[in-house]
């Protein structure tokens, strides 16, 4: 991987960089042999993961560009103001005034909370994809994803006996898992259900492969209303995020055309290699993202599992723990003991988003959360969409923009033509903080990424690629730019999900 190191001054309202090309380590394949946990079965102790070496042997090589440039942590900003703005706060143009800006977009989802919001206007939306699919079961969910789903310590405890669930004063969830264990998963109760889309070793693109593939043969066998989703793990071991972002926006489109609301998990930790666990916020912006830009429930398994004793993980530091008493695996105690454990917190976090919707979407009641966050800015040099925290994410279409402020990038490219329509994110930086920036595009789109420091000037560009910036950023204001690639006079436009994660 060849990455340029910068330094940057503001000089005169404009950059300048000084600095040497250097080749440091290939990235991409995860380094060491692969986790082998295909063998792992469905019983209590199986778990999440599952990084087996069945079509998981690495990713391939980017046939892309060189890797990604990389500012100096002590590198100087443009000036700008210090702070990260108020959520409500307009960013200043370029003369100093306010400028028109656009309405607020869709609800975002916080990275300080579990379960995504669920407002009004996210509910209606739900309840128009159950419209579509009258004949859906309301009280039937599908599973989809690897072993961390296989296992019986996912959500069989709410079938089995009332006397191994302990909601720990949480009586409420008591009507919705009365309700599901009422529903006919194609002659179980979805709780038990063996699903044919949860198959250990697997990763997001089987799920869809063949004709019908697992997901539409589960769908068709079940006609559930909901479908809790989680991949991740093994998708890492591949080293291909920008199919595992296709793959996961395919899983959500299908699903949602087809009457069925997907619930979209983040993965948890992978303390087995430090290699996979540096790119789990990578993967979990990915989810939330796509769950975001679907305006599906996400939970941030994640969150929660950080700070617990060993991440709530097993021994093997890759599969999640279930917890045990009288030798006996319990995974639905939700007691402080309990929520130690991995598995006992994805339980209770599916069937409390589970409750959230049925309540709201099915029966008709308020929706849980009055109000959320919404996304700011238009995307134009002079309304950018606002960074207001990390992880970032958002999903565009740059086929929507209007926007075509810049051509092309002579501050850091080779003379490509970025004069199809483009996006502008702003980014105000309070501390020095080190960031990995990453577009993926999908169908055809070719769309790449810029940071620069004037979001107007294509001479301002400090760093780009087709993919992934690491750079160090000084406190300041920072213009990350998504453009549209123009190939025989043909712009390549299309959808991209662009996220931003601390490293």
């Amino acid at each position: 991987m060849v990455r340029r190191w910068l330094r940057l001054w503001p000089i005169a309202g404009a950059l300048v960089a000084c600095g040497e090309e250097g080749v440091l380590e290939s990235e991409g394949r995860a380094p060491g042999a692969d986790v082998d946990a295909g063998d792992v079965g469905p019983g209590d102790d199986a778990g999440e993961g599952d990084a087996g070496p069945e079509a998981d042997a690495g990713p391939e090589a980017d046939a892309g560009e060189a890797d990604a440039a990389r500012p100096h942590a002590d590198a100087e900003a443009p000036p700008a103001d210090a702070a990260l703005p108020a959520e409500d706060a307009a960013p200043e143009d370029l003369d100093g005034g306010a400028p028109d800006m656009a309405p607020p977009g869709p609800p975002v989802y916080p990275a300080d909370r579990t379960l995504s919001p669920l407002t009004p206007a996210i509910v209606e939306r739900l309840r128009a994809v159950r419209a579509t699919h009258p004949d859906r079961a309301d009280d039937v969910f599908a599973k989809i994803g690897d072993s961390g789903t296989v296992s019986t310590a996912f959500l069989h405890c709410f079938g089995q006996d009332r006397g191994r669930i302990d909601l720990a004063g949480r009586d409420a969830l008591w009507a919705t898992i009365d309700r599901f264990r009422g529903g006919d998963a194609a002659g179980t109760d979805p709780f038990r259900r063996e699903s044919v889309a949860a198959v250990v070793g697997w990763s997001a693109l089987h799920a869809l492969q063949g004709d019908p593939s697992p997901l539409d043969r589960e769908v068709d066998a079940l006609r559930p209303r909901f479908a809790v989703v989680m991949y991740g793990s093994n998708d890492i071991e591949r080293g291909d995020i920008d199919r595992f972002a296709s793959d996961m926006l395919t899983i959500a489109d299908r699903l949602l055309a087809r009457g069925v609301i997907p619930v979209l998990s983040a993965i948890m930790p992978r303390d087995d290699r430090p290699e996979s666990d540096a790119q789990v916020p990578s993967y979990n912006a990915v989810v939330r993202g796509v769950a975001q830009s679907r305006q599906v429930p996400f939970i941030d398994l994640h969150r929660e599992l950080l700070p617990l004793p060993d991440h709530g993980l097993g021994p093997d530091g890759l599969h999640s723990s279930a917890y045990r008493t009288g030798g006996a695996s319990r995974p639905c105690v939700f007691t402080p003991d309990g929520l130690q454990h991995g598995y006992n917190w994805r339980n209770l976090l599916t069937i409390q988003s589970l409750d959230r919707q049925l309540r709201s979407v099915v029966d008709g009641e308020p929706a849980p959360d009055a109000d959320a966050p919404t996304q700011r800015g238009a995307g134009a040099p002079d309304d950018p969409v606002l960074v207001l925290a990390l992880p970032f994410t958002d999903v565009r279409d740059t086929r929507e923009s209007p926007h075509t402020n810049v051509d092309g990038y002579p501050g850091c490219d080779r003379g490509q033509d970025e004069s199809g329509p483009e996006y502008v994110y702003r980014f105000d930086v309070a501390r020095p903080t080190t960031v990995r920036a990453f577009v993926l595009d999908r169908d055809g789109a070719d769309v790449d990424l810029h940071l620069l420091g004037d979001p107007g000037d294509g001479g301002s560009c400090v760093a780009r690629h087709d993919r992934t910036l690491e750079a160090d950023l000084a406190p300041g204001t920072w213009y990350f730019v998504v453009d549209t690639f123009v190939s025989g006079g043909t712009p390549r436009a299309g959808e991209f999900l662009f996220a931003i994660v601390e490293e």
